[in-house]
């Protein structure tokens, strides 16, 4: 077993889908992680969307603050440096970020659960650019989604309206230098809340993930690809026959402290109102329910969102 993701190409799931199945799912039930080259991420839109991200993140602090919104988990958004917190953690991670979700028309059912999205001034084509970028994602999300589903035994097409109105958010992180004397990491050590996160290759590394026997190994994607991993609503679904790993984000060493990291991952979530309902063909007399009571995703997510101080 090697101690390494070996990277699957998205063309094989037009090739021979069961094939892709048996080595993306294989990789998620070995590492709660796999990594996907040649997707549908249109890297002039990646691009396009991170330079414009960088100049925003550029701006002095109290520019950025206009644009965060309290009360709401930075569900929408600016999340300024020094707020979320790793369940468990003492310190800090040393981050901000920017959140996109679904745009919502007027009256419908979820506006209570999946607030507004906000738009920075001054920059006419970040929304239109934003948008098309969080479609793409939640389009490969979708695709994604069709071979986990057959692994479980499910119809291709199960999750689809499960997730086809989720409260699924873009995330777009920055990692500024180090500061000096420093006592908190990049991102501490934790597991994501929704059914998979799908992440774009940082320009520095310190992703690292802990295997089943305590080690902490690094994923480092060849360029171009995409990470994509469980989140704790999937291994929930599952009964944990798919897992879902936990993961930190390291501080760099020597002059590598003085540069700053983004990271772009898209968190597919089940729409609000879905009841996490573990997956009869999950449970079997060596393996029981661990979950015998439902939970609708959105109280998950508050529930979750508390426990990393987004929300009190």
């Amino acid at each position: 077993m090697p101690d390494t993701i070996v990277p699957v190409s998205y063309r094989l799931a037009t090739q021979d889908f069961d094939a892709f199945v048996r080595h993306f799912a294989g990789s998620f039930e070995r590492w709660g992680f796999a990594v996907v080259a040649d997707h549908e991420l249109p890297q002039p839109l990646i691009d396009g969307c991170l330079g414009r991200f960088k100049a925003f993140f550029a701006q002095p602090a109290d520019a950025k603050l206009r644009y965060h919104v309290p009360g709401i988990g930075g569900a929408r958004g600016y999340t300024p440096f020094g707020v979320e917190t790793a369940k468990g953690a003492t310190h800090h991670d040393l981050k901000e970020f920017w959140q996109i979700g679904r745009e919502l028309p007027p009256g419908h059912r979820y506006r209570s659960t999946m607030p507004d999205n906000v738009w920075p001034e001054g920059d006419g084509g970040f929304k239109r650019a934003a948008l098309e970028l969080w479609e793409s994602f939640d389009r490969m999300g979708r695709k994604l989604l069709e071979a986990i589903a057959v692994h479980l035994g499910l119809e291709r097409r199960w999750f689809d309206d499960k997730v086809g109105e989720g409260n699924s958010v873009l995330r777009v992180i920055h990692y500024p230098p180090v500061p000096e004397g420093s006592t908190g990491v990049r991102a501490g050590a934790h597991e994501d809340i929704n059914v998979i996160t799908l992440l774009l290759g940082a320009e520095e590394g310190g992703l690292e993930l802990l295997d089943r026997s305590g080690r902490w190994l690094p994923v480092n994607p060849p360029p171009g690809t995409l990470v994509c991993n469980v989140g704790d609503m999937l291994q929930r679904l599952t009964n944990h026959a798919l897992p879902s790993t936990t993961h930190r984000v390291v501080n760099p060493t020597g002059e590598r402290v003085h540069r700053p990291r983004y990271s772009m991952p898209f968190f597919l979530h089940f729409n609000s109102d879905f009841p996490i309902a573990t997956l009869p063909g999950c449970i079997a007399p060596g393996r029981p329910d661990r979950y015998p009571q439902p939970i609708l995703a959105d109280d998950y997510l508050r529930e979750r969102l508390r426990e990393i101080k987004l929300l009190y």
